[in-house]
């Protein structure tokens, strides 16, 4: 039993346990996850988390959209920020934050509001708070996600004050106790999705919108605002092969 969580103090909580659900329904009865009789198919949990203990159940979490700030503050209130660092940074449990989710996975973000934000960071990225807007400049548009295979077209992403990832990070780590700092084997962050904007547009260049950096992974746009479950069961295949390779230890 694999224990996926899904941090409930704003924004599309619902929505996500709903396509969670049905990503699990299929990915029991995919050939890919029982192929080996000896292999079980995997069973899932979903919770809401809204306090320390319900986070310590977790195997798995994600992190919805909604508005970052008043996310953190009321992580803050409630005495989440530091569990879900460690969560994320030092437990490294995976992680898939949606849009507002992966500003709080960031390790920066611009255009933050006056006095800042605390940030659970995680992705070493640099992102843009609302690049595209207000809520009335809201749009959808056709993605191609090669992590989700080609033969199945693209994902149709939705887009709501959404961030972009404008700069990764290369993380300097001091070595050897000498004065220089040398950047180590840091896993890389992978870019898995750009937004190709129409020709014409004032800004041409792709925008980053799907990222993955060691366990964790973030994506601008809203998948559970749609009724493609495409991304969420790649998703829980990531936890079951973690799990399965040992990379995850599973609560008992």
């Amino acid at each position: 039993m694999i224990t996926i969580g899904v941090l409930a103090l704003q924004g599309g909580v619902a929505e996500h346990l709903s396509l969670l659900q049905k990503a699990a329904t299929s990915l029991s009865s995919s050939p890919d996850t029982t192929t080996r009789a000896d292999t079980k198919a995997p069973q899932f949990e979903f919770i809401q988390v809204r306090t320390k203990d319900q986070l310590a159940q977790c195997d798995a979490l994600i992190i919805p959209g909604g508005e970052s700030t008043t996310m953190s503050i009321v992580a803050q209130r409630l005495g989440l920020l530091d569990p879900l660092r460690e969560f994320v940074k030092f437990q490294n449990k995976p992680v898939w934050g949606t849009c507002a989710g992966l500003v709080m996975l960031a390790e920066e973000a611009s255009a933050v509001k006056k006095g800042g934000q605390e940030l659970i960071g995680g992705l070493d990225v640099k992102v843009l708070r609302n690049r595209y807007g207000t809520q009335i400049q809201s749009f959808v548009a056709d993605l191609a996600l090669p992590f989700l295979g080609e033969a199945e077209g693209p994902f149709r992403g939705v887009f709501i004050r959404a961030p972009v990832v404008e700069d990764i990070i290369q993380p300097a780590r001091q070595i050897g106790g000498g004065d220089a700092e040398t950047t180590t084997g840091t896993a890389p962050v992978e870019v898995l999705g750009v937004y190709r904007k129409p020709s014409g547009a004032e800004q041409e260049d792709d925008d980053i919108v799907a990222v993955r950096q060691r366990n964790v992974f973030g994506t601008s746009f809203h998948p559970e605002l749609t009724e493609d479950i495409r991304i969420h069961a790649w998703w829980l295949k990531q936890v079951v092969d973690a799990a399965r390779h040992g990379d995850l230890i599973v609560n008992a």
